[in-house]
């Protein structure tokens, strides 16, 4: 399905060259003189490789026939992640390149998006919010307000965050997965 240039918005996923990507930034430029253009950022999906790209106004680009399926992600194999189909228990393997940036929010039997691009699984994407347990945390002190009243926690997939002084090791936060940062405590 074909989209114009004026239509350019972030997270559109486009193709190229038989090769899916998605526009990580645009903007609308008309010069004074001569044919307005889209100045994008791009990324692959398949390489994560991110690039500059200038597509001319009026300009029409295919999208990626993609596919998006809820699976359970189950454990780590070497260099590969497996999840599960909850409906037909199907496995299927990631490449440590899909994940690599979710890895510090991701843990077992969580239930992710992943992204299809003709069978092949490219992209995980988590839930907006994640709740995981702090496993590490400081001891709050009283009137240590200085850096506004946060400490520093780590989670149970490794991950550190600021959170408020009065959360302990044991407790259970919910995260932002878009930031990476605290939300409240669940």
């Amino acid at each position: 399905m074909p989209v114009e240039t004026q239509d350019f918005h972030k997270n559109l996923k486009i193709e190229i060259d038989d090769e899916p990507y998605v526009v990580v930034d645009c903007q609308h430029v008309k010069p004074g003189k001569g044919v307005g253009y889209v100045k994008t950022e791009i990324k692959s999906l398949i390489t994560g490789k991110t690039f500059q790209e200038n597509f001319r106004s009026g300009e029409t680009i295919e999208t990626p026939r993609l596919d998006s399926k809820t699976m359970e992600y189950l454990y780590n194999e070497d260099d590969h992640y497996v999840f599960m189909d909850q409906e037909s228990y199907e496995q299927v393997r990631v490449d440590e390149s899909a994940v690599e940036e979710i890895l510090e929010l991701l843990k077992e039997n969580m239930e992710v998006e992943i992204l299809f691009y003709e069978g092949d699984p490219i992209q995980v994407e988590l839930p907006t919010f994640v709740d995981l347990e702090i496993v590490e945390a400081p001891p709050g002190v009283k009137g240590d307000t200085a850096q506004g009243g946060t400490k520093r926690v780590t989670l149970e997939t490794g991950k550190e965050v600021d959170v408020p002084l009065y959360l302990e090791r044991g407790e259970t936060i919910r995260i932002d997965t878009r930031t990476g940062e605290y939300v409240e405590r669940v």
